[in-house]
């Protein structure tokens, strides 16, 4: 098993679904892919994934969440654990979410929903390198 995850969070369950499956086609096991359904399902993830000794390399999250929003979510994982990727999802942000992501979260990559799947191994790709 590999010791080395990117974890997926975002409030739709086929979003997640699509996700998972793009990144499976690009990495194959290389990676231990987790997804969750909220910022506090993430937060559980993460915990898990730290107790069983695999490192988060990326994460990849929406920015319209119920209770908390993605770039305040990517601020908190990057004062925690300020060597994981942060990668934006979104159709809804604006200029200003992405830009306080920049700064607060160190945001690698926002992807705006529709993406290709070209676009997405790219990013992780070239941010895993």
């Amino acid at each position: 098993m590999s010791k080395a995850a990117i974890l997926c969070v975002d409030d739709e369950a086929p979003i997640l679904k699509v996700l998972k499956e793009q990144l499976k086609r690009c990495f194959g096991n290389q990676y231990v892919y987790e997804v969750a359904q909220s910022a506090e399902e993430a937060w559980i993830a993460i915990d898990e994934l730290e107790q069983d000794g695999i490192q988060i390399l990326t994460i990849v999250s929406d920015w319209l969440m119920p209770n908390v929003r993605g770039d305040e979510f990517l601020a908190e994982v990057h004062r925690r654990f300020p060597n994981v990727v942060t990668v934006m999802l979104t159709g809804q942000a604006d200029e200003a979410a992405i830009e306080r992501a920049r700064k607060q979260a160190n945001l690698y990559a926002c992807l705006y929903k529709p993406w290709t799947e070209e676009e997405l191994h790219q990013v992780i790709r070239t941010a895993l390198s």
